[in-house]
């Protein structure tokens, strides 16, 4: 681990602790227990504007998708899985409990990674990290994961063409999401979950969650 990675990690813990992910109880997260303080946090100990720490919270679209996943191990189990966006890790720990072969959790942000190892110790799983924008590459995995990732134009302008040529090279592709406003149509319904949320976040104490399948 570099300098920096323990600089990460020692943020994560310092900022978050360990507890039940509440739609999936057997899972344990590094969770904050408010966000604007901690993205205030993260802003002062970088440098210029900082992303919103996703990696600090459970959202409602990566409980859905972690809850499918362990409720359907076959889907992943024996197989390499991607996590697009891993935000906590979540999603990338649930398909790691369900017996995938090989995870690999991706983001942008060094402290989502930094959590996302965290967690992996926590519920005592092995991930592979990956740090970068992978939404320009065709690298190949059996399955894609990616929960809460149309919370934005720009982002789902970005991610569905990566998700359809997923698709279309034979991955099995899935999506959480708690009806952002911009999930496109087209999708394939697999699961709906009634998911708990914090309404500092959310606005509402529960949103209903929808597992998709993306197709090519």
């Amino acid at each position: 681990m570099s300098e920096t990675d323990g600089v990460h990690t020692d943020f994560v813990r310092s900022h978050t602790r360990p507890r039940p992910v509440p739609f999936i109880p057997e899972v344990t997260l590094h969770q904050a227990d408010e966000v604007i303080a901690l993205w205030e946090s993260t802003e002062a100990g970088g440098t210029g504007e900082q992303p919103p720490p996703f990696w600090a919270f459970a959202w409602a679209g990566g409980q859905a998708l972690a809850r499918f996943v362990l409720d359907h191990p076959a889907l992943v189990a024996g197989r390499t899985v991607l996590d697009l966006a891993t935000g906590s890790g979540l999603v990338a720990v649930a398909a790691a409990r369900a017996g995938a072969a090989r995870v690999t959790a991706n983001d942008i942000d060094p402290l989502s990674l930094a959590a996302a190892a965290a967690n992996a110790t926590a519920n005592d799983v092995d991930l592979s990290l990956f740090e970068g924008d992978l939404l320009d590459s065709d690298q190949h995995h059996d399955v894609i994961l990616a929960g809460d990732v149309c919370y934005s134009r720009a982002m789902t302008a970005r991610v569905l063409p990566f998700l359809r040529r997923a698709a279309g090279r034979g991955s099995l592709v899935l999506l959480g999401d708690p009806g952002r406003a911009y999930l496109p149509a087209g999708l394939t319904e697999r699961a709906a979950y009634d998911v708990p949320v914090a309404k500092s976040l959310e606005s509402v104490p529960i949103r209903h969650t929808k597992v998709w399948e993306v197709t090519a």
